[in-house]
């Protein structure tokens, strides 16, 4: 019967921890680049007390199925139709990122919302001429992306996006809402098939209908499981006073 309360709590904190996921991608619906996370169960085994006893641990993996890619009408949004990630600079540290609302900071720096250095093939992209230049036309300078990422200013080539991809996702690490890490670079690669989309900018990646159907399954079973829990609790006790009279 101890057994039976031991796989209950552990089912109720895998259905707990699975709920905080759900709640987490439902929180960042409207995050631009969000990767949603999905999740899944490890059976284990493990000897209590002389038993075997099997039980389910949640893990999480990032869900990198392509977002939606909508259009701004900005040049410096950038969208990645594909594989591959953006690399950002942000406080001497670099990240992955999907997440490709860019602008020019003051010093001409490509940045994103956060303040962070867009990477190119030469380091920080900036492009202080673009501020300086008034075209070969007289109007506005113009800033061309190809989809390989080449950056064009007036025609001439000025740096390249770095986009890279990450061989096994299951080596990405989360950060924040927007960024990822790997432990180490030697797990990145640069042949990303992705294409960049000058112009538009990546939704978030979460299904709200599926999140919901989740959320709902997941409220039903922790409530199974804890009347169950009640169940049992309530067996042990009429099992431990029994005893007792003898």
């Amino acid at each position: 019967m101890i057994d039976r309360l031991y796989t209950q709590m552990q089912a109720m904190q895998v259905l707990n921890r699975s709920q905080e996921m759900t709640a987490d991608n439902l929180s960042n619906i409207n995050t631009p680049g969000f990767k949603g996370t999905k999740v899944f169960y490890r059976m284990f085994q493990e000897n209590v007390n002389g038993k075997t006893i099997s039980k389910s641990v949640p893990m999480q993996q990032v869900n990198l199925e392509q977002g939606v890619l909508e259009p701004t009408g900005n040049e410096f949004d950038m969208g990645i139709n594909g594989d591959g990630f953006f690399v950002v600079e942000d406080n001497g540290e670099q990240f992955l990122t999907r997440d490709g609302r860019f602008h020019l900071d003051p010093d001409g720096y490509l940045v994103n919302s956060s303040g962070a250095k867009v990477m190119g093939d030469s380091g920080p992209v900036q492009l202080a001429e673009y501020m300086q230049s008034n075209g070969e036309t007289g109007g506005n300078a113009m800033l061309e992306v190809s989809k390989d990422g080449t950056i064009r200013l007036n025609n001439k080539a000025q740096d390249r996006l770095r986009i890279v991809n990450v061989e096994d996702p299951a080596m990405l690490n989360r950060k924040g809402s927007a960024y990822f890490s790997v432990m180490d670079e030697s797990m990145l690669s640069e042949d990303s098939t992705g294409t960049v989309m000058q112009g538009y900018y990546e939704k978030g990646n979460v299904q709200p209908l599926t999140e919901m159907v989740d959320m709902m399954r997941n409220m039903q079973a922790f409530e199974s499981q804890q009347r169950a829990l009640k169940t049992t609790d309530e067996m042990l006790s009429q099992v431990t006073t029994r005893l007792g009279r003898f």
